[in-house]
């Protein structure tokens, strides 16, 4: 069997050592446009801030390593063409433009995503830069060295770590989103305002609700202008978000609007013996039982596994996911699964919330912190659809737990009665989860 697999990050990793393992005769092929794999992109902002000393330490898997088990690794090449129905493929070699065309029987699609771009008038300039792989990651290190303005425009998850990173070096930083507030992806309100008053507090000036129009400069930038005015800046990182790498199957798979490829339950693509994983492609999302984009280095090793087991014969389905993510920024430990209620109304969904705020464990321990918890539910079934959490201790695995309640469908009825221990080192007799869940019992009678 022979297997050619496009892309090599979190997606491919996996789908490559789980092929290695399960069809040890098998004939692999990888094409990669990086000369290196694996690279955890999510730890950039430790890098910038100095808590991973060294970029090399973000790789977990090597092309040598993989070399050495007989993988046949072509590193700088790009896939140029697909022919899906007569399967082969075209790549050419970044290193010399020459362009070989290579058979396969399975092909694993792991293209993953890119940032998004804007076309910025002055984006052209020098010290504008993203945030997504290895080199990404050496010239933010190396172009903010001798600045002192770094403008980051995003605040999701990497824009905000960033911010943090560079505030934390000493960096005058600035904030810019066009939402009226940061990681509004993942966080009802209540749970981002305390994050804005920190970083406020840490003297990063934030524009939120405020849209970057071009940037202005000589040859390096100069200045960001958006709709409200314009903002000093020696560098600016963009984060804007990340759209799914699919324009070589543009026409040959079934995508979603935005790009993404569709798969079925087995992994399989709409063309028989093509397999995609990853943040290339849609992914079943548990809380609103829909396709979704979810691009998320654990949904991509997950997938990139799935692809291996079932790429023989059908043999395990995908049991969805439900986007469940953690942050720590400053001395906020934070933590989401599901649907937020926001993201509940875009999608239709009539649900309704409990939340929590109160100390974690009992009042006579010496020392403790405030919980602060919210439970999202479906109206008519009253199955878990989401979950967010914030304290000063790390509280997040909470979420995990609210993951597979959600994977599970259960109930708040049945999350109020659930099993967890007690001692009063973690937690009160009754549970935080548990509590709120009873609360969203209360909510549901109304």
């Amino acid at each position: 069997m022979k297997v050619a697999v496009i892309g090599c990050t979190h997606a491919g990793t996996a789908a490559i050592k789980n092929t290695l393992a399960l069809y040890p005769e098998a004939e692999i092929h990888v094409f990669e446009r990086n000369d290196t794999v694996s690279f955890l992109s999510c730890g950039i902002a430790l890098y910038v801030g100095g808590v991973v000393e060294e970029a090399e330490s973000l790789f977990y898997a090597s092309v040598e390593g993989f070399e050495d088990k007989g993988v046949n690794m072509y590193m700088k090449h790009e896939v140029t063409d697909v022919d899906v129905e007569g399967k082969q493929l075209e790549a050419k070699d970044l290193t010399n433009d020459k362009v070989t065309t290579h058979a396969f029987d399975k092909l694993i699609v792991t293209t993953g995503s890119w940032p998004i771009t804007p076309p910025f008038p002055g984006f052209d300039l020098d010290n504008i830069v993203l945030c997504k792989n290895y080199d990404h990651a050496k010239e933010i290190i190396r172009r903010s060295e001798h600045v002192e303005n770094v403008t980051v425009v995003g605040g999701g998850y990497i824009g905000v770590e960033l911010v943090e990173a560079f505030e934390e070096k000493g960096k005058n930083v600035t904030l810019i989103d066009a939402e009226s507030r940061i990681l509004s992806r993942y966080l009802d309100k209540t749970f981002t305002d305390p994050v804005e008053a920190t970083l406020r507090e840490k003297g990063v000036d934030m524009h939120l609700d405020e849209l970057v129009k071009s940037f202005e400069g000589k040859d390096s930038v100069e200045k960001v202008i958006t709709n409200k005015g314009e903002i000093k800046a020696d560098l600016v990182v963009l984060c804007i978000g990340f759209r799914p790498n699919t324009d070589l199957f543009k026409d040959k798979l079934q995508t979603l609007p935005n790009g993404a490829i569709v798969i079925d339950e087995y992994m399989q693509t709409s063309e028989k013996d093509i397999y995609a994983a990853g943040d290339c492609c849609a992914v079943p999302y548990n809380p609103t039982k829909k396709q979704a984009y979810i691009p998320l280095a654990t949904n991509a090793v997950r997938m990139g596994t799935l692809v291996a087991q079932n790429l023989v014969k059908p043999t395990f389905k995908h049991p969805g996911t439900q986007g469940t993510s953690g942050l720590k920024i400053y001395n906020h430990y934070i933590g989401s699964t599901g649907l937020t209620e926001n993201a509940a109304a875009v999608n239709e969904m009539e649900v309704g919330t409990a939340y929590l705020e109160d100390t974690y464990r009992p009042d006579f321990m010496p020392e403790n912190s405030i919980v602060k918890l919210k439970l999202v539910y479906e109206k008519a079934t009253h199955r878990v659809v989401g979950a967010q959490v914030i304290s000063d201790t790390d509280l997040t695995q909470v979420v995990n737990t609210v993951s597979v309640a959600i994977a599970k469908d259960v109930t708040i009825e049945e999350l109020a009665l659930t099993d967890f221990f007690f001692q009063p080192h973690f937690n009160k007799p009754v549970n935080y989860l548990n509590q709120v869940a009873l609360m969203a019992m209360e909510d549901a009678k109304e």
